[in-house]
């Protein structure tokens, strides 16, 4: 148990126990797992994972916050960027959302895309996750007027026909299965999970596999360098695929993604030498990844120039690249936040300038936080406001 976080309620301590005692069985049969693996257990397990059992993850009440939890500026930003691909796509348009979280964007983006004469004709939500889906449609359909709650779907995996419209993603590309690797005396490791004498789960490295090498001495010559010895860091060796599978029946429009992260020069800085793993507990912020699995988020930052070679390599262009705090003050931040607070009391108007505090500062959510919008078969009209002048993909 780690001294430094909250002690967990006994339903929590028993359900983090089946799913380690899974994860035992599987390093007892085959020997140490890769730490992508363990991971991808920890979170997504069935009734188990931490994105799987039910509970609640977003919010004050949850283990962390994200954009659309702090209001409705971010979700209206997001659809006036948006609104143009949708109007020049017409009515065949489909919004994806990869991963709906709480429901709290859609719930706004809906009500701000009908008010731009922009609906999709289906707004579609990518969600693995049997519980959140519950949950997201039972806020919704209390939430939303019928004619919109309609226009909703739910899929389990990304749509196989071909499709038009847009695609986007807050902090999605961060909790995907990330791989750890090190360099020992000049050779690629992967980092693997075991146990130890005593059942604990500790790590260990073990030679890398062609996939893994051959990605990580792709960033080493990108860079133009090579890693120094112990050097340890993380990389999605499986993004190209995962984008492939999730944008390839996308035909024409725009994948918007937002998350936290770095262009790759610094991501793989010399002094960021155990690579960028963090993990939420109950809004506390750790770098104990083994600490009682499915009771906590692990991630790790967006290395964005990858994320754009796969995107190019599912067909797209980079069309822009920005800090979000760019990204939604080009993109009606300032406006949204006029609009409400000349409706809200002085509580109100408190809050709001909160929210734009956490959206926009450098040290919360504004420089952290990046965002990328990739395109495919549409006009520069079709694209964000103000990208062209804000865009910052030479940094990549």
């Amino acid at each position: 148990m780690n001294p430094t976080l909250p002690t967990p309620g006994d339903d929590e301590l028993a359900l983090s126990a089946q799913l380690s005692a899974l994860l035992r069985a599987e390093i007892a049969a085959q020997g140490p797992i890769a730490f992508s693996r363990f991971m991808e257990r920890c979170l997504y397990a069935p009734g188990l994972g931490y994105y799987s059992a039910g509970r609640t993850k977003f919010g004050a009440a949850g283990d962390f916050v994200t954009a659309p939890e702090l209001g409705v500026l971010f979700a209206q930003c997001i659809a006036d960027a948006l609104a143009p691909c949708l109007r020049e796509l017409g009515s065949e348009a489909d919004f994806c959302e990869l991963g709906g979280g709480s429901g709290a964007f859609v719930e706004v983006a809906m009500r701000a895309l009908a008010a731009a004469n922009a609906l999709p004709r289906r707004y579609r939500i990518l969600e693995p996750s049997a519980d959140l889906r519950e949950r997201q449609h039972e806020r919704l359909r209390s939430a939303l007027p019928a004619e919109l709650f309609a226009r909703i779907e739910w899929l389990e995996r990304p749509p196989e026909q071909t499709w038009r419209g847009v695609l986007f993603a807050n902090e999605v590309i961060d909790a995907l299965p990330a791989t750890r690797f090190a360099i020992h005396d000049g050779e690629v490791f992967e980092e693997h999970v075991t146990v130890d004498a005593t059942g604990a789960f500790v790590r260990c490295d073990r030679p890398a596999d062609a996939l893994v090498a051959s990605a990580v001495r792709h960033v080493e010559r990108d860079l133009g360098l090579s890693f120094a010895e112990g050097y340890r860091s993380e990389i999605l060796a499986q993004l190209p695929y995962w984008m492939q599978a999730v944008l390839g029946s996308l035909e024409a429009g725009i994948a918007m993604f937002v998350d936290y992260g770095y262009p790759r020069d610094e991501y793989y800085r010399a002094e960021r030498d155990d690579g960028t793993l963090v993990c939420h507990y109950r809004h506390r912020a750790h770098a104990d990844a083994l600490f009682l699995p499915g009771l906590q988020d692990i991630t790790a930052f967006v290395d964005f120039t990858g994320l754009a070679e796969a995107g190019n390599q599912a067909g797209f262009a980079v069309a822009g690249y920005a800090t979000q705090a760019q990204f939604l003050i080009a993109n009606g931040l300032t406006q949204h936040f006029e609009q409400a607070s000349a409706d809200a009391d002085d509580i109100g108007r408190y809050r709001l300038a909160q929210e734009v505090k956490r959206l926009t500062l450098p040290g919360e959510m504004g420089e952290k936080f990046q965002a990328m919008v990739l395109a495919r078969n549409i006009t520069p009209a079709a694209l964000p406001d103000g990208l062209a002048v804000i865009n910052q993909a030479r940094r990549l």
